[in-house]
């Protein structure tokens, strides 16, 4: 290849942020300690050391790579983690204490936290781990220039539905309809209290492709709940798919209950993420959790270097996950394909 032509390929890569910056802690300020919080709306994984819950191996993945960078936990960074345990009232309290502590950044484990982070501080930089579209839920202006001062990592609608409603199909069989467990739109709708136009037109077009049969079923609250599955079972549906909309908030309190309803109905539900399974949920197929908290470190670790979180590209997650309940499946007497076994990223049983 000429040289000239592989100078305009590295302009090009570098304009288009391929090249991340190299990993040598250059931002560090001698002697400081940099302090990241980390807002969740689940629960605190147990710790693996008694000293506190950033030693959770659930951590593990984002200090390995921070590590990469030169940021050491204790050494030069530590960790302030609040944890809201399933109850979303508590975000924007546990949001404001982190901006108190005048945090250096925080860390915002997926939509509802980050908006709940967006509120409390306009000026402190904010990565998402993995959010539900970033821009069509207005957490950010644009992938390529997100603006003011969040940016990370997103998951698109399109990137997991149709595998969704493939592993549903390859585990339920049959010509029965799967239903579609809608909740109401936020700003992102083409009218209030509507689904996207958008989002409908793109189910039925992977279901289309997929020959599955859908039964949208509209939950404008979580008292719907209970008729929107019975619906489903007088319609003979096979299968449900539960499309979790994050910004419509009644979802954040009522995760076990969804669960529990699914169970009461012997309706087979594939969820976005592994907290519905680890519940008692059947499966989900979503972003990877660890995956997510390496892609964050690499943003955590780029800003406390002097990068502008307006100026990072927001990434599109890559990795997903199959999380299966054998005990679930059991009870609802279901056998897992073999094929569908062998994907599986975990296995509770």
């Amino acid at each position: 290849m000429r040289l000239s032509t592989l100078g305009l390929l590295v302009a090009l890569a570098c304009g288009l942020g391929l090249f991340w910056t190299p990993r040598v802690a250059t931002g560090q300020q001698p002697g400081k300690v940099y302090r990241i919080g980390f807002l969740s709306l689940w629960s605190p994984p147990a710790p693996s050391q008694p000293d506190g819950q950033q030693r959770s191996p659930f951590f593990q993945p984002f200090w390995q790579e921070m590590r990469q960078w030169g940021w050491i936990e204790g050494q030069n960074i530590v960790m302030e983690a609040r944890w809201a345990d399933r109850q979303f009232e508590r975000l924007p309290a546990l949001a404001t204490e982190l901006v108190q502590l005048q945090v250096d950044l925080i860390v915002a484990a997926a939509t509802f936290e980050i908006e709940a982070a967006k509120q409390a501080t306009s000026t402190i930089p904010i990565v998402m781990v993995n959010s539900l579209d970033a821009v069509q839920t207005g957490l950010v202006a644009s992938l390529s220039h997100p603006g003011a001062n969040v940016t990370g990592t997103t998951a698109l609608g399109m990137d997991t539905w149709e595998k969704r409603l493939e592993v549903l199909k390859e585990t339920v069989p049959g010509s029965a309809p799967i239903a579609v467990l809608w909740c109401p739109a936020g700003p992102a709708a083409d009218a209030p209290g509507q689904p996207s136009a958008r989002n409908v037109e793109d189910m039925r077009l992977i279901a289309e492709r997929l020959g599955v049969t859908l039964q949208g079923l509209e939950v404008r609250g979580p008292d719907d709940y209970e008729r929107a599955f019975a619906a489903a079972s007088s319609e003979r549906a096979k299968a449900m798919f539960v499309r979790i909309c994050y910004f419509d908030k009644p979802f954040g309190f009522n995760v076990q209950r969804l669960v529990d309803i699914a169970a009461k109905h012997r309706l087979p539900a594939i969820y976005n993420s592994r907290e519905f399974v680890q519940l008692g949920g059947l499966m989900s197929y979503g972003p990877s959790g660890p995956d997510g908290l390496r892609n964050a470190a690499t943003y955590v670790a780029q800003i406390l270097q002097g990068a502008s979180p307006a100026a990072l590209s927001v990434g599109q997650a890559t990795k997903f996950e199959l999380v299966l309940n054998l005990k679930t499946a059991q009870a609802l007497g279901i056998t897992i394909p073999p094929a569908v076994l062998q994907r599986a990223d975990e296995v509770i049983r």
